[in-house]
């Protein structure tokens, strides 16, 4: 190989080390281009991309559960019809392709029913900002699952797409809600007075401002 050769050669390396640091650039600052998996698995649970198809599931879910969702979920004030279920599963398919939103449906893993929802929420890619919000199908309320999905999903943040901070937010009187961010060693940051209206929109309410930062 002549002198020639070699420099060809280490000419044709550094171009490519360019180009790979180019690409990476673009995708770092285009969220499209940014592929990670649409589905993880916890000890108990299958969490995936909402699908086409899913919305009869998750129609009786939220019918069979209005009575405890109601006091802090909009969209369960009413019992919903399967059309707009279906329509929003798939609207939510969309925004996941597009990396706007994140929404991410939670089954259980050994007998594949669907059992509640999660997601990364408001997203802000220029800093990996991203809040986690959730619901349970009544049914299987109190037994960890919520817990375990959002250890789950922020492993997934954190892994995947580099999370560096993390938030949940939610009403002081919620309880059940307030239990995961507190059990999973999330900061209270502060609480937001009179900032939103209750689920029903009737009254003025608080938010807590759950948080958890990485590195």
């Amino acid at each position: 190989m002549d002198l020639l050769q070699k420099k060809n050669i280490v000419a044709f390396f550094f171009q490519s080390c360019i180009l790979v640091k180019n690409y990476k650039d673009v995708r770092a600052l285009n969220p499209l281009l940014l592929d990670f998996p649409t589905q993880f698995t916890t000890k108990r649970l299958l969490i995936r991309v909402p699908m086409a198809g899913d919305g009869i599931e998750v129609n009786e879910a939220i019918t069979e559960s209005l009575t405890e969702l109601q006091p802090w979920m909009p969209f369960a004030q009413k019992a919903p019809q399967l059309n707009d279920t279906e329509a929003n599963i798939r609207e939510a398919h969309a925004k996941f392709i597009l990396r706007e939103d994140l929404r991410l449906s939670i089954y259980d893993l050994e007998k594949g029913h669907f059992i509640g929802s999660t997601g990364l929420h408001r997203i802000n890619w220029d800093v990996r900002s991203f809040e986690i919000g959730y619901w349970i199908h009544t049914e299987y309320s109190g037994q960890g699952y919520i817990t375990e999905a959002v250890e789950g999903l922020i492993d997934f943040a954190v892994k995947e797409l580099g999370a560096k901070r993390i938030e949940i937010k939610c009403d002081p009187f919620n309880e059940k809600s307030r239990k995961t961010p507190e059990k999973l060693g999330f900061s209270l940051e502060g609480i937001l007075r009179q900032n939103s209206k209750s689920a029903d929109g009737k009254t003025i309410r608080d938010t807590c401002v759950f948080a958890k930062l990485f590195n």
